[in-house]
């Protein structure tokens, strides 16, 4: 394994609610030991506020973040690209690691239908971080 440490980008459509949680997660839980990106296929203006609400409940606050364009070098860049059962269509590249995560998509539900999304998020999270970076 080399010194540089592991790059996540998580795309889904919008990129406000599933894949700014996720980020929000990895960042959280990795703190600097991973570079996290999010970007979306059709990007939002803003976070969807249900997401930045759940989030705001488990002490991670993601109002900073803003949805973004996925490009082409963003995910050229990444070592794991994860995308959020949304049929993005997303550049594949050889050598990548890439995982789609069926979620639900929390666009127009209230904070009560998105916890059980975060929550589910977060344990993927939990998963992947154990393989990234395996205990030294």
């Amino acid at each position: 394994m080399s010194d540089t440490k592991p790059t996540v980008l998580f795309v889904c459509v919008h990129n406000a609610g599933r894949s700014q949680m996720a980020a929000g997660w990895l960042r959280h839980l990795a703190g600097d030991r991973v570079e996290v990106r999010s970007a979306g296929s059709a990007p939002a203006d803003t976070i969807n506020p249900a997401a930045v609400d759940a989030m705001k409940e488990v002490g991670i606050d993601i109002t900073d973040q803003t949805p973004t364009k996925l490009t082409w070098d963003a995910a050229e860049e990444s070592d794991v690209i994860i995308t959020m059962g949304c049929g993005d269509a997303c550049p594949v590249f050889p050598g990548k690691r890439y995982e789609d995560w069926k979620l639900e998509d929390p666009a127009g539900k209230g904070v009560d239908a998105v916890r059980p999304i975060r929550d589910e998020i977060r344990s993927r999270i939990e998963v992947l971080l154990a393989d990234l970076l395996p205990a030294a």
